[in-house]
């Protein structure tokens, strides 16, 4: 089965703001196929199902900041109100008030590509803390030889210095 959207252009959307993974409102409305005022309508509408760790609104220095480090800061240039931003639970809750079948199925794209990239974070970690344990043995098995280096290059003692003139020692 051939892909609507390629899980690419997804993983691309999702950023790391305030220590969580999210999508702001424009780039899921782009996603859905909708427009984002009638994405946020929707979820206006049913506000209650968007608590704070589902859905927050970027502050503006949020918002300069994204800008900042954003090639097409374009995309949000213009708008009245600062976007909103999508956690993993607060996409998962799209689902039940956008119900066309683009929305399903982009849906379901989003949600893969959350546990993908769960997925990589973990296996860094992993990693992570293996190199940390190789190096703590690296430095204990070598600490001779990092001794003899350190010895190696320090500068030599200066040589007692013998007095220049007639009859001084």
């Amino acid at each position: 089965m051939k892909s609507l959207i390629p899980v690419e252009i997804i993983e691309q959307k999702i950023l790391l703001i305030r220590g969580h993974k999210v999508i702001l409102d424009a780039d899921l409305a782009e996603l859905y196929g909708v427009e984002s005022k009638i994405l946020n309508q929707a979820v206006k509408r049913h506000i209650k199902r968007f608590p704070t760790d589902f859905m927050f609104q970027l502050t503006n220095q949020e918002l300069i900041n994204l800008r900042s480090q954003s090639v097409t800061s374009s995309q949000w240039g213009g708008r009245r109100y600062a976007p909103y931003a999508f956690t993993e639970q607060g996409v998962a809750m799209l689902s039940s008030v956008l119900s066309s079948d683009r929305a399903i199925e982009v849906n379901i794209l989003i949600m893969r590509s959350f546990v993908k990239l769960r997925e990589m974070i973990s296996t860094h970690k992993d990693l992570a803390k293996k190199l940390e344990s190789l190096e703590q043995k690296y430095d204990s098995q070598f600490k001779m030889v990092f001794d003899a280096i350190r010895q190696l290059m320090a500068p030599p003692e200066p040589k007692k210095k013998r007095a220049i003139g007639f009859g001084r020692e």
